[in-house]
C-alpha cells in the first residue's frame, strides 16, 4: 500500500472532502479518488460514506483511520531519525501572516531558517483579513489573538502589548495629548477589517477605562499602511509594539500618553490540526519565540514597554 495514498487517505478523513484534500497536496481531485479506491480496494472495505454533498467516514473507517494516523507518525518519526542534523528539518511551509508583521519580520526569519535547512521551502499568504486554513490552502496561521476555536491548535508565541505612536514632528504641530480626553482633536489612523473600521480606542490607567471614538481621514485594511502613515506624521496609531518596534528603536516614532496603556494582546501560531504540527512548524515555532522576545527585550532596555510583558 502506498504511503502517500494513505497521507491522502487522512486529508480526506481530516476535510471531509476529496476536493478540498486533493488541493491541499497539490493533486487532481480525480486523482485523489483513484488513490482513495485504491487503499479500499487493498483493505476490502470502503472507509468512506459518500452522497452528492457530504463525505463521512464509514464504520470501518472509524476504526482504521486512528490507527493509519498512528502508524505513519511512527514512519515520519523513524525517518526524522535517520537524518542529518541539518537535513532533519524538510517540507513545505504554508503559512498565513499579516502583512506588517509578516513582510517585516517574519519572512526574514524564515529566510534564515531556508538558509540553515535548504530542504525546507515556503508558500505564502500575506494578508490582514481572517483566514480560512481550507480557502486558502495554508496549514499555519501567525496572528494576533489567542484562537477562540476549539477544534485548532495553538502555540503562544509571547505577550504583545499595543502601542499609541505618533512622530515629534506630528506631536510638535499638533500638542502631544496627555489624557484619552485629548485625543478628540487629534487625526486617527485606522486598520480596516472588512466594513468595520477600527475608530474605536480603548486605554486604561489601570483602574479606570476609557472608551474614545477618534477622528480621522485615513483607514486601511492593510495594517503596513496604517503603520507608514505614522512614521510619515499622519496622525496617531495604534500598533503591535512588534510591528512598529524598529521606527521606535530608531526614534522615527514615539509612544504617547504612557500612563494610558491600550489593551494588550497575544501573538498564536494556529494550525487546524495535529496534523499540521510538523518538525518544522516547531521549528517556527521556537524561531518565532526568539525572535519576538529578544525585539521586546530591546524595547524593555530602551523603557518603552514594561518588563513584565516578558513574563
Amino acid at each position: 500500500m502506498n504511503i502517500e495514498d494513505l497521507k491522502l487517505i487522512l486529508k480526506v478523513a481530516e476535510f471531509r472532502s476529496i476536493t478540498l484534500a486533493a488541493a491541499k497536496l497539490d493533486m487532481r481531485t480525480a486523482t485523489a479518488s483513484a488513490a482513495i479506491k485504491r487503499v479500499e480496494a487493498a483493505l476490502g472495505s470502503e472507509l468512506f460514506v459518500r452522497t452528492t454533498r457530504h463525505l463521512r467516514l464509514s464504520a470501518a473507517g472509524e476504526r482504521y483511520i486512528p490507527q493509519c494516523e498512528q502508524a505513519l507518525a511512527v514512519l515520519e518519526l523513524a525517518k526524522q531519525n535517520l537524518k542529518g542534523e541539518h537535513d532533519e528539518i524538510e517540507g513545505e511551509l504554508r503559512v498565513a501572516l499579516s502583512s506588517d508583521l509578516g513582510r517585516n519580520l517574519v519572512i526574514p526569519w524564515i529566510d534564515e531558517l531556508m538558509d540553515t535547512y535548504p530542504k525546507l521551502s515556503l508558500r505564502t499568504h500575506i494578508s490582514d483579513s481572517n483566514i480560512d486554513f481550507y480557502r486558502d490552502s495554508v496549514d499555519i496561521a501567525l496572528r494576533y489573538g489567542s484562537p477562540n476555536d476549539a477544534s485548532v491548535y495553538g502555540f503562544k508565541i509571547c505577550n504583545v502589548p499595543r502601542l499609541l505612536c505618533a512622530t515629534d514632528e506630528y506631536l510638535l504641530q499638533n500638542g502631544a495629548p496627555m489624557h484619552p480626553d485629548d485625543l478628540a482633536s487629534h487625526q486617527g489612523l485606522f486598520y480596516q477589517l472588512q466594513d468595520i473600521i477600527n475608530n474605536t480606542w480603548e486605554f486604561t490607567d489601570g483602574e479606570s477605562k476609557y472608551k474614545v471614538k477618534m477622528n480621522g481621514r485615513r483607514a486601511s485594511n492593510d495594517g503596513d499602511l496604517v503603520r507608514r502613515w505614522c512614521v510619515a506624521g499622519k496622525g496617531l496609531a495604534v500598533k503591535s509594539a512588534l510591528d512598529i518596534a524598529d521606527d521606535l528603536l530608531n526614534d522615527r516614532v514615539v509612544t504617547v500618553m504612557p500612563n494610558y496603556q491600550h489593551v494588550n494582546g497575544e501573538l498564536w501560531l494556529i494550525c487546524p490540526s495535529r496534523q499540521s504540527i510538523t518538525p518544522a512548524v516547531r521549528l517556527l515555532r521556537d524561531a518565532c519565540r526568539a525572535k519576538s522576545q529578544a525585539i521586546l527585550q530591546q524595547l524593555v532596555n530602551k523603557g518603552i514597554i514594561d518588563k513584565s510583558v516578558l513574563s
